[in-house]
């Protein structure tokens, strides 16, 4: 599709050795001009072997979903009006009739298009409870504080470069997602949701819905991403 010959393909990766390989693969099967993974500061050999599957790498050793997406997004390739977020696990995948459809948004103006993975019977399938839970919990405090209803939190995700860049993200961790779709809102950006497909990941763990650890860390971060918008949002109200 001639929107990803203007894509930045950015990949934040945690010890993903076993299937960044395919992930990268993919995309440049699909003809992303530019693929970018962030080693977040993986103690397996994640970096070398997105290098070696034709990805640009990046490192950053500060541990968070959000500070790994903030270093990415530095210095983007000359020609890159778009960016991509994907997952390293290789969830994150289009079937053929998806990709016109992104196509026809993209042409249409849209500068922020969201995978819905919730929609589809098929996808939803696939997304643990926990999951599950946490979108409809995220989405609808989104919903009670600026009257928009998503339906996903999913990564893979579009936005015009440009649109990024005036959303001015602050959250390092897994807020970051949350962020992007309330400044989205409040800079009034024409947003799609669009359901897609969703797989299992390739191998490994996820680092959210893997552990009891990180499925109540990721929960502290979003819901305090929530709060701290939220009040920023009752300051400049007050003024």
């Amino acid at each position: 599709m001639p929107f990803l010959r203007q894509t930045l393909v950015l990949i934040p990766a945690l010890n993903e050795e076993a299937c960044v390989a395919e992930t990268v693969g993919y995309w440049r099967g699909l003809g992303a001009a530019f693929i970018r993974v962030v080693d977040n500061g993986s103690r397996d050999a994640t970096a070398r072997v997105a290098a070696d599957a034709g990805a640009e790498v990046r490192r950053e050793s500060r541990r968070g979903y959000g500070a790994a997406c903030w270093t990415g997004l530095q210095n983007p390739p000359t020609g890159a009006e778009w960016v991509l977020f994907s997952s390293a696990d290789g969830s994150d995948r289009f079937i053929s009739t998806e990709l016109a459809r992104w196509q026809e948004l993209v042409d249409a103006g849209a500068e922020f298009v969201l995978g819905d993975r919730v929609s589809s019977p098929s996808a939803r399938r696939h997304l643990k409870s926990v999951q599950r839970f946490g979108n409809w919990l995220c989405c609808s405090l989104i919903f009670l504080g600026w009257r928009r209803r998503f339906n996903d939190m999913g990564s893979l995700r579009l936005v015009r470069l440009d649109a990024l860049e005036r959303m001015r993200l602050q959250d390092r961790g897994f807020g970051w997602n949350i962020e992007m779709q309330v400044r989205a809102i409040e800079l009034g950006l024409r947003v799609v949701e669009l359901p897609v497909s969703y797989h299992p990941r390739l191998a490994g763990e996820s680092k959210i819905s893997g552990s009891v650890r990180g499925t109540i860390k990721a929960a502290w971060g979003m819901t305090g991403i929530i709060w701290r918008l939220w009040r920023a949002k009752w300051v400049r109200a007050g003024r």
